[in-house]
């Protein structure tokens, strides 16, 4: 049964000024470098290499997804001032919340695992620092990062390192031959080659990440605008959603580009891609010296700004069992982050195959998905948590759809895993 707590204090009131659109830019890029990470380089490599261009359909039904699932969970922070952690330890039973939430630091464990090894692996590739080593420092530098920025002045960098991977994935395709015309089909065909439903939940995972609906409900309720005034609210729904589509068609096209790259590189020459570093070491003499040194680049920068950013889900998350905001001074924040960080790491010292431990941990991240996203759609659904900005039933009916076929999904690679 929910109960109804009093609402938080008035922010600030907001500054309104021309291009006032420009100021809500930023949560929606702090989010989009959340799924093209390192773990989603192994899922699309992997996808592109063994499947050619099939899979591209799972790139495209994932953001749509993404981008409702992120939309609402947003709202969710600009109606009550509340995180998705702290609106679930709010209105949950204690035992539930505790429950969801610890599967929801389980899964930002997971995608700071990913993003991590990414980082060690294009260090090993650069500078052959060993992975192990590589991972401590990949932790170290990026919770330096978090601990010295503030919102504001991460998402700059944030943006920058976006843009770097954005233009590398560019370079790259300007340097093959790409089948466009069955490309194109291949985004909007549905198809699930024999063997591939697991690379699919890969794909689906690495796109659609629980952390990220925890982590962009935490950034745009920190902006601190005045919940007691409905036109900034309303306003501020309105470009949310513009924030939100821009940065994931930015990320659509940065995984698409992925998938491409391996798909008329590898799967064209017929080679199975099992590592990183065999997707570097191969696009040299298949594509030039410089491709593979861009793409050793980009796998770095792309590491560096999702491992923050998997840190401030972890952070924001176990803040929130304390009914509080993500605040890196705040010892529960960094308690947080330093959980996930160190967790991650450990795990890496036993992963004795880092490309498979990139893809699997993909995979677990869309087993959690499921949890995540029936906690969203309850809270955001219920008039108590809501008020007047809940869901009304085209959302909650669209919502649940998603729900459903995440949950489908999952199921059905249960039972593939079962039969073979």
């Amino acid at each position: 049964m929910l109960t109804q707590l009093p609402r938080p204090k008035p922010f600030h009131p907001p500054d309104i000024r021309a291009r006032e659109f420009l100021k809500f830019l930023g949560p929606g890029i702090l989010v989009t470098v959340g799924f093209i990470d390192p773990g989603n380089w192994a899922s699309n490599i992997a996808a592109g290499s063994d499947y050619g261009y099939r899979l591209l359909w799972m790139v495209t039904l994932s953001t749509i997804m993404l981008v409702v699932l992120q939309h609402n969970v947003a709202h969710l922070g600009i109606a009550t001032g509340y995180c998705l952690s702290e609106a679930a330890t709010a209105y949950l039973p204690r035992w539930l919340s505790r429950l969801i939430l610890a599967t929801a630091m389980g899964a930002a464990v997971a995608t700071a695992l990913a993003e991590i090894l990414g980082m060690a692996i294009a260090l090993n590739i650069l500078f052959a620092i060993p992975i192990p080593l590589g991972s401590v420092a990949a932790a170290f530098a990026s919770g330096s990062l978090l601990w010295a920025s503030s919102y504001r002045y991460l998402e700059k960098w944030i943006a920058g390192f976006v843009s770097i991977v954005g233009i590398s994935f560019l370079f790259e395709l300007s340097l093959i031959h790409v089948d466009w015309p069955q490309a194109t089909a291949s985004w909007v065909i549905p198809a699930v080659p024999p063997g591939s439903l697991p690379i699919i939940m890969s794909v689906l995972g690495a796109v659609v990440m629980p952390h990220n609906l925890f982590l962009h409900s935490e950034i745009i309720q920190s902006r601190q605008w005045n919940l007691e005034n409905e036109e900034i609210i309303n306003r501020q729904l309105k470009f949310e959603f513009t924030d939100t589509l821009f940065s994931m068609i930015i990320g659509w096209a940065i995984n698409s580009a992925m998938i491409i790259v391996a798909a008329a590189t590898f799967y064209q020459f017929g080679i199975h891609i099992s590592t990183l570093e065999q997707a570097e070491g191969m696009l040299r003499p298949l594509i030039g010296g410089t491709a593979s040194t861009v793409f050793a680049v980009a796998l770095l920068f792309a590491g560096f700004s999702s491992t923050s950013t998997a840190g401030m889900a972890g952070g924001s998350i176990f803040a929130g069992l304390f009914h509080e905001p993500y605040n890196i001074k705040d010892p529960h924040s960094r308690w947080g982050v330093l959980i996930t960080y160190i967790a991650a790491v450990l795990i890496i010292f036993f992963v004795a195959n880092p490309f498979n431990g990139l893809v699997f941990s993909q995979m677990m991240l869309s087993v959690q998905l499921p949890v995540t996203i029936f906690l969203q759609i309850y809270l955001t659904s219920s008039p108590a948590v809501m008020g007047k900005y809940a869901n009304n039933l085209r959302l909650k009916a669209t919502l649940l759809i998603i729900g459903g076929i995440v949950s489908f999904l999952n199921l059905w690679l249960l039972a593939d895993f079962l039969l073979h």
